[in-house]
């Protein structure tokens, strides 16, 4: 299994602080070997799952510049018409979609475009199912523009979530369809802000597969 680069100091340091956890433990434990080797068994499902979480699949690739791919592996909790009032001052459709801790937590660019704007917002930590969580969390604001239609991506950091990382360095970065802009650490959300002519092709409640799923097609 591949790990995701992000992954490196997170897995060196649980690996370092379980196995120190373990060896303090051991004196404690005297005779009752069952008691320390539940604890090695814990701690080995518990370093199981960071290593799951951070995993980087190797996925085939279709590429297609009218198909708005999903930028994320989760599933459909929104497709609703609102305004988007930080850059794009205009009424979009918003389809969201929320990541558990056993999802990929990779985002990749849904289509291919040039940076038009960028911005991290520090903020609240709420469930990132809350209706509030797109305005009031940590999150990051990416527009991306293929010279003909513009799309708002927006990171969205949960609960558990408090480390959002970002490859847009400046507005002038351009991201091909299907490469990593970024990562969120454990449960959070994505939101992408749609034209209001974009074909919808998801539904609420459809998993997705980042890279892969069909989440609208451009006019």
């Amino acid at each position: 299994m591949k790990i995701h680069k992000e992954g490196a100091g997170p897995l060196i340091v649980a690996a370092f602080v379980l196995f120190v956890a373990n060896m303090l433990l051991n004196p404690f434990t005297g005779n009752i070997y069952w008691l320390f080797y539940s604890h090695v068994a814990v701690s080995v499902v518990f370093f199981g799952f960071m290593v799951n979480f951070f995993r980087s699949p190797n996925r085939n690739w279709v590429k297609d510049e009218n198909i708005i791919y999903a930028p994320v592996d989760g599933k459909v909790v929104v497709i609703e018409e609102t305004e988007e009032n930080e850059y794009l001052n205009e009424k979009r459709i918003q389809v969201s979609i929320f990541m558990s801790p056993l999802n990929v937590h990779i985002q990749w660019a849904p289509f291919a475009g040039d940076v038009e704007y960028f911005k991290y917002h520090p903020g609240k930590y709420l469930v990132a199912w809350h209706p509030k969580s797109s305005t009031e969390n940590e999150r990051t604001s990416l527009v991306l523009n293929n010279g003909k239609q513009k799309v708002m991506i927006r990171q969205i950091a949960g609960a558990v979530a408090r480390r959002i990382i970002w490859y847009a360095k400046d507005e002038k970065k351009h991201f091909d369809q299907q490469e990593e802009f970024g990562f969120i650490r454990f449960g959070s959300r994505v939101d992408l802000f749609l034209p209001l002519d974009a074909k919808i092709e998801t539904s609420i409640d459809a998993k997705t597969v980042g890279g892969k799923t069909p989440i609208a097609r451009f006019s």
